[in-house]
């Protein structure tokens, strides 16, 4: 038996004046509409689901910006009320000792206890309620205020302020409405 060398594989024939052979003209070629189309599908259906959790990321920061402006507020309130019963401040038999704004718990109040009557502050400024922008109203005026006199099932502004709350009807993302916080 003998063996005949095959002979070696032509090289495919160079396109007429471009100077390079067929196939690196061939993997030289452009994107089809085809493949653009399907790239331009998949990238509005991720747009799609990434503005949806850009809208929860927001919310979340507004619940959580929320929660600590109210307990920042409710514990300078309860620190007043603690420095009105200890006889820090000057008392008046028609106070129950909760402050008549939230302003004065920025303003601060004198010190009775103390002999030069230092001023003591509760607030450093007063927390702007995040889902109020009404940029007409003060910082102050964008929560609901309780006073003491008030039920807790239909609050109400009165001489004093005993708590505070959100003036949004929204509903928070565990279901429960902002007011109720």
């Amino acid at each position: 038996m003998r063996m005949t060398r095959m002979p070696p594989r032509a090289r495919p024939a160079a396109r007429p004046g471009s100077g390079k052979t067929a196939s690196s003209a061939v993997s030289q070629r452009g994107f089809t509409m085809i493949e653009l189309l399907v790239t331009l599908a998949i990238m509005a259906m991720l747009a799609t689901l990434a503005v949806p959790v850009s809208q929860l990321a927001v919310q979340r920061r507004q619940e959580q910006e929320l929660a600590r402006d109210l307990r920042e507020i409710r514990h300078a309130i309860d620190a007043y009320k603690r420095a009105w019963d200890t006889g820090h401040m000057e008392r008046k038999a028609t106070e129950t000792g909760y402050p008549p704004s939230l302003e004065i718990l920025v303003q601060g109040v004198p010190d009775m206890r103390d002999p030069k009557r230092k001023r003591q502050y509760f607030l450093r400024r007063i927390p702007r309620d995040p889902f109020n922008n009404d940029d007409s109203l003060t910082d102050s005026q964008t929560w609901g205020k309780r006073s003491y006199a008030s039920p807790p099932d239909s609050p109400a502004e009165g001489d004093d302020i005993y708590d505070v709350y959100t003036l949004s009807h929204g509903v928070s993302l565990n279901g429960v409405p902002y007011r109720l916080w």
